[in-house]
């Protein structure tokens, strides 16, 4: 969601790089308005003062301005440390001295749409937002296909996982009737990708499809590189994913898909594509009772039922999926 912000100061005729944690940075190099991308040697969610004052040493005197996309305090330490003049980002987590220009923060209910609030960063010259743009290296979608014996286009991908919680998940199960009815109906082969946390979800959908059709459900849960799984999603006919990262990532690669949302807003965080389809209950005036409890942004249903996601059934998604 931050790359039309880049693509901006791309545009401005100034040299971007990102600096991201390894799990996060094959997205960047994905971008074509990213000249260089620094992985950061540091830990998902821990401080690491000492680590963070010896890189921003060894950056001093190379960068001219920052602009901080997260809100954390800890993520506009390193550019106050390396001596970076101007540091822009908006406020919060008593940022006051560390940031030369701080953005009011709406609260989360107020905000708008994501690429919008980053692209904001860009400051008073910005243009009107597009939507974010990826391109997969060539070379590596032939490497994927190659080690998976698959040919461009002539499978879909399902991504079960979701990092917030379980009530941002379609059920296990809809994901394992859709992939038994994509291997049935279509002749389709079925690509399951997530990280190692979505091992036994993807085993449980793959044992199902493969006892009826044998072969026809890849599962590569943990097992692909996130530049690999970039691949994949950009050589697939299609893709079905709940509202999470990989989503967003097939959004910027132009690939057909279909986005699943419970507890989150697609008026917030939306695939950016014209060939995404979104499917939430919430904005559907024929589902009935309507879903007064959407959206919630909870990790977890606080009622129990998780009418958002177990109601939106398998052919529901099938039917907005290319053939």
């Amino acid at each position: 969601m931050t790359e039309p912000l880049l693509r901006q100061l791309q545009a401005r005729g100034q040299r971007v790089t990102v600096g991201a944690l390894p799990w996060v940075a094959p997205v960047y190099r994905a971008m074509a308005s990213v000249a260089e991308v620094l992985e950061f040697p540091f830990a998902h969610g821990d401080l690491q003062w000492s680590a963070r004052r010896a890189l921003a040493r060894s950056l001093r005197g190379r960068f001219d301005s920052a602009v901080v996309c997260p809100n954390s305090f800890k993520s506009a330490l390193l550019p106050w440390w390396a001596g970076i003049p101007e540091r822009i980002g908006y406020q919060g987590e008593a940022r006051y001295g560390l940031l030369t220009k701080r953005l009011p923060n709406p609260d989360k209910h107020q905000r708008p749409p994501m690429a919008d609030w980053y692209a904001a960063l860009a400051g008073a010259q910005s243009a009107p937002v597009s939507r974010p743009q990826m391109q997969a290296d060539p070379a590596e979608v032939a490497q994927a296909l190659a080690a998976y014996q698959l040919s461009a286009h002539c499978f879909y991908v399902l991504v079960p996982g979701a990092e917030y919680g379980p009530a941002k998940r379609w059920p296990e199960d809809h994901f394992g009737a859709l992939a038994l009815d994509l291997a049935r109906s279509r002749g389709a082969t079925v690509v399951l990708l997530g990280s190692p946390k979505d091992a036994a979800t993807c085993a449980a959908i793959a044992q199902r499809v493969n006892a009826d059709m044998p072969g026809q459900c890849l599962d590569l849960a943990g097992r692909t590189s996130l530049d690999s799984a970039i691949a994949l999603v950009a050589a697939s006919r299609a893709m079905v994913s709940n509202d999470s990262g990989l989503m967003h990532v097939a959004a910027a690669l132009d690939v057909p898909q279909v986005a699943v949302f419970g507890s989150s807003s697609p008026l917030h965080t939306p695939p950016l594509s014209a060939l995404a389809r979104v499917l939430w209950l919430k904005n559907d005036p024929q589902y009935q009772p309507p879903l007064d409890c959407a959206p919630c942004f909870a990790r977890t249903c606080p009622l129990g039922h998780t009418r958002c996601l177990r109601d939106i059934s398998p052919a529901m998604v099938l039917a907005q999926l290319p053939d």
